[in-house]
């Protein structure tokens, strides 16, 4: 006689609660033991079994399936195949979307929501939906701030058992989950999942308004407010908005001077860990990226865009008041105060006032004698990274700064800017004595002693 088949099972008893092993589980709050649900019967007997009803056999005449591998019984035997592949890690059921294989046919049934958008599971209170009941039943505690799990060491409370047993990490420094493919450790196996997308290269989450793809849920949410506008988070103390939390975050810390991120070479902390990520490269000279033209390599993207423009031309800031381009926003920014004397940076040493933040930084180097720009070539030191670059030009030779009148090459900017007034004429440097023009400061500088009989 062939073995007796299963009831359907209902989906709202599929959706428990999965375990990683692919079996279903649901929670005893009180016990913290797991119980294993089989089918329903039709009988009322069968409704009010207990989990040892299900995992024992306790009427001799019913016959039980038993796993060789672990000595787990089952009632029947689709539940026992079901079961045998957490053992073997067959996954006979692939989604013909994005070929994502599961061990359960009703796993893949979840999982095909995530491509048609179904949720069919409403929040009563919000209206908010969902494609799993277990999910609804999470956001629920959201509402009525049920947080029954406590941890025994800093006693913050979790609304969800797992939510826990993750937060406990934090304290033990446990990473159970390990990448097969790189190595590395994860303290729960959702981050595992979405540290492999970056060796898979999956992105299954789609922007439906213009098609781009994710490897992570939260990064499309976050995207979609690029077509939506919506600035969700607020700070407190200027009432700016931003679109995502951590946006937020980086922006306090403009207010509360904040700095977590410690170079641990130098010491100097940086409030964002993109910038402290740039700053390494100082000490261990690494510089990524390479200009495909000269070849000079820099150490972000923004500094090679920036170099670009030398080859080019391209000067896409120009100033309102004289017409002056410049290849950089923060170029024009600078020269800007010059119209309107603008210096908001003051040394708190001396007192100077300085029209940009760089030139504060530089000018504090007077006074703490400080010079980080070592040569590597002869070891001589600078007190300005500029400065450093302009000098390693003597040992490599190179003049990037070309004259498109004559062809000469200068290998800094400003004395190619020098060279270019023997073409135009231009000669910006007035005598206020005797009203005579010179092409360069210092030419006026040396004419200017020929009033005060100095001598040089």
């Amino acid at each position: 006689m062939s073995d007796p088949e299963p009831p359907e099972i209902k989906e709202e008893q599929e959706e428990l609660c999965t375990s990683q092993e692919g079996e279903l589980l649901e929670s005893d709050h009180n016990s913290g033991s797991k119980r294993h649900y089989g089918s329903k019967s039709h009988s009322d007997n069968a409704k009010n079994s207990t989990s040892s009803d299900i995992q024992h056999n306790t009427h001799p005449s019913e016959k039980s399936f038993n796993c060789e591998t672990c000595g787990m019984t089952f009632k029947f035997k689709s539940q026992l195949n079901s079961h045998l592949r957490t053992h073997t890690g067959e996954k006979p059921f692939s989604c013909k979307t994005c070929g994502k294989a599961f061990s359960r046919r009703t796993n893949l049934t979840v999982h095909m929501r995530t491509h048609t958008g179904e949720k069919r599971f409403t929040c009563e209170m919000c209206g908010k939906a969902f494609s799993r009941r277990t999910i609804l039943t999470v956001h629920m505690k959201t509402h009525t701030g049920e947080k029954r799990f406590t941890c025994e060491i800093c006693w913050k409370a979790f609304s969800q058992r797992s939510l826990k047993a993750e937060h406990m990490r934090t304290h033990t420094g446990e990473k159970p989950y390990s990448c097969q493919t790189c190595g590395k450790d994860f303290k729960t196996h959702r981050l595992l999942n979405q540290h492999m997308r970056t060796h898979t290269g999956e992105k299954p989450f789609t922007c439906k308004t213009c098609g781009k793809a994710f490897s992570h849920r939260t990064t499309l949410t976050v995207h979609m407010r690029v077509h939506t506008g919506e600035k969700p988070f607020t700070c407190k103390t200027c009432g700016k908005a931003f679109k995502s939390h951590g946006d937020l975050n980086k922006h306090v810390r403009i207010h509360t001077g904040e700095k977590p991120f410690t170079c641990k070479t130098c010491g100097k902390a940086f409030s964002l860990s993109t910038t402290l990520s740039l700053h390494m490269r100082i000490h261990t000279g690494e510089k990524p990226y390479s200009c495909q033209t000269c070849g000079k390599d820099f150490t972000c993207h923004t500094q090679l865009n920036r170099h670009m423009r030398i080859h080019t031309d391209e000067k896409p800031f120009t100033c309102e008041t004289c017409g002056e381009a410049f290849n950089h926003r923060t170029s024009l920014t600078f020269h800007m105060r010059a119209h309107t004397g603008e210096k908001p940076y003051s040394c708190q040493t001396c007192g100077k006032d300085f029209r940009c933040h760089s030139e504060l930084n530089q000018h504090m180097r007077t006074h703490t004698g400080e010079k980080p720009f070592t040569c590597k070539k002869c070891g001589k030191t600078f007190t300005q990274n500029s400065t450093l670059t302009a000098h390693m030009r003597i040992h490599t030779g190179e003049k990037p700064f070309t004259c498109k009148t004559c062809g000469k090459a200068f290998s800094q900017r400003k004395k190619l800017k020098f060279h270019m007034r023997t073409h135009t004429g231009e000669k910006p440097y007035s005598c206020q004595t005797c009203g005579k023009d010179f092409r360069c400061h210092s030419h006026l500088n040396r004419h200017m002693r020929t009033h005060t009989d100095e001598k040089s």
